[in-house]
């Protein structure tokens, strides 16, 4: 499935990410050289429907099209397909941001593909990691990261002083490239936003001129530190809505205005119609069950137990389906 190349296939700068099938027939790592020989590698739509990715790195890949960057760049453009359409992914098909080493271990090609992307990268001593996604809810721009150290947290806040520290899902991009390099994703709001791409660009940019990470620790004051405790999924045999009644579960139109909010015990999620004992599911790091420790769901409503933040709350039916409702965050020390 992977095509690579060591130069830019004539043309994809003109494209834009629902094109470039013109120019690829599927999944490209594209690898160009730079001043500096320790490559940035970037990674872009893993997700069909997250297009501030590319739209960033053709930016920046324009600006250095004649002179080339200033330290070596692998672009790897994962699920073209699924752009073409405008989809997360399309029906039946792998989520590209599950299939890396660390995750399931499977014999499917796109499994097989992230790990001879892993490989190539470990073999050409990768300098840092960015993955760059956008999401359907309200959110504020933050990177995550699945290490604590030095280096990583600086690469994040270098994008953006909110920080997510998370374990779960696995089989993520991040995850598998933070055992070779400093690895960061990139949340860049709703896709389509000029300035989720001009952040993106800039940051990536800024990258390139990196010789070396600092060599003092992040400062508390520079940055917001949290955890991922939960991930959230609706049950798959219950219905839901936002805003209207006929569902066994009504969540308010609303909902993703309270991502990045410190809710209180006793915030209301959600209304429970007709009598039904639904509960949302919620799973912690360790795949276990643990949404009556964190939801009431008594009364007809759903509320929370414990003061949490939600990040990602979506009101996409099919994101939620296909992914989850939201993840839940609690405020984390800046490690010693």
């Amino acid at each position: 499935m992977l095509r690579v190349y060591d130069h830019l296939p004539g043309g994809l700068l003109e494209l834009g990410p629902d094109q470039l099938h013109q120019a690829l027939p599927g999944p490209a790592l594209i690898h160009l050289p730079g001043r500096r020989v320790a490559p940035l590698f970037v990674s872009v739509l893993l997700h069909g429907n997250e297009a501030t990715g590319w739209l960033a790195a053709r930016e920046v890949l324009r600006k250095y099209a004649r002179s080339g960057p200033p330290r070596a760049l692998s672009l790897f453009i994962g699920n073209i397909t699924a752009a073409r359409q405008g989809l997360r992914a399309l029906d039946g098909q792998s989520d590209y941001n599950r299939i890396w080493p660390g995750g399931m271990d499977s014999d499917r090609p796109e499994f097989l593909m992230a790990r001879q992307v892993v490989d190539t990268m470990r073999e050409r001593g990768v300098f840092a990691s960015i993955d760059i996604h956008n999401n359907t809810g309200l959110n504020p721009h933050y990177g995550c990261i699945n290490r604590l150290d030095a280096d990583w947290l600086h690469l994040a806040t270098l994008f953006s002083r909110t920080v997510v520290y998370f374990t779960q899902p696995r089989g993520v991009q991040s995850a598998a490239f933070a055992q070779l390099c400093p690895a960061v994703t990139l949340e860049c709001g709703k896709p389509g936003t000029a300035q989720g791409v001009e952040h993106a660009a800039s940051y990536m940019d800024a990258c390139l001129h990196l010789s070396e990470f600092p060599a003092h620790p992040v400062h508390a004051q520079d940055i917001d530190l949290f955890h991922t405790i939960a991930t959230v999924k609706v049950p798959e045999n219950v219905r839901f809505s936002f805003g209207e009644a006929g569902c066994e579960i009504e969540f308010p139109s609303d909902l993703d205005h309270l991502n990045f909010r410190e809710l209180q015990p006793g915030a209301q999620l959600a209304h429970i119609h007709g009598g039904h004992e639904v509960r949302l599911q919620a799973l912690d790091d360790a795949g276990k069950e643990v949404g009556s420790l964190l939801f009431d769901c008594s009364d007809g409503k759903i509320r929370l137990r414990r003061p949490l933040m939600p990040a990602m709350l979506t009101r996409d039916a099919r994101v939620i389906r296909q992914d989850c409702l939201c993840y839940l965050m609690e405020r984390l020390p800046l490690p010693a």
